[in-house]
């Protein structure tokens, strides 16, 4: 596995911060990012990068997600679309290819690699979705899984 540490920048976002359990996910964050799309477009504004969502806990019957795309500047927000922007300093990244079902043990791999190399993860995680289910087929979907450390 080629996981790199990297230090990140904060970066502007627009989002939707909610809660959702891990079989309603899909549907939640599907219905975030056209809400948030439907809004970029009705400003006049486009994503500046791919869209991610942000786990701010790991609970599967309650978890705390943000849906959100980087723009390239604060934007207002409007209802339950929120400016934001993610978390800058080091963390920890990897590229996965493959069915989101299958991202537990890319997970596990890590953690033990943060752990042989003296990081602990702090905050929120990251993962970035460069295509979707609706794309390609689910053995070609790339996930940027991003984990701040300290």
């Amino acid at each position: 596995m080629d996981i790199k540490l990297v230090e990140l920048q904060a970066k502007p976002v627009l989002s939707i911060r909610t809660r959702t359990n891990i079989e309603d996910m899909p549907k939640t964050i599907g219905e975030g990012y056209t809400k948030i799309a439907a809004y970029m477009q009705e400003i006049g504004e486009q994503p500046k990068e791919m869209p991610f969502v942000a786990y701010y806990n790991m609970d599967m019957q309650d978890m705390d997600i943000e849906i959100g795309f980087p723009v390239s500047k604060e934007l207002p927000g409007k209802d339950d679309i929120q400016p934001s922007e993610t978390m800058a300093g080091n963390a920890v990244m990897y590229v996965y290819k493959g069915a989101y079902s299958g991202m537990e043990p890319v997970y596990n791999e890590i953690f033990k690699w943060m752990d042989e190399n003296g990081h602990q993860p702090q905050g929120v995680f990251y993962e970035y979705y460069y295509n979707s289910p609706g794309e390609v087929p689910e053995s070609e979907l790339l996930t940027r899984i991003v984990v701040p450390v300290k």
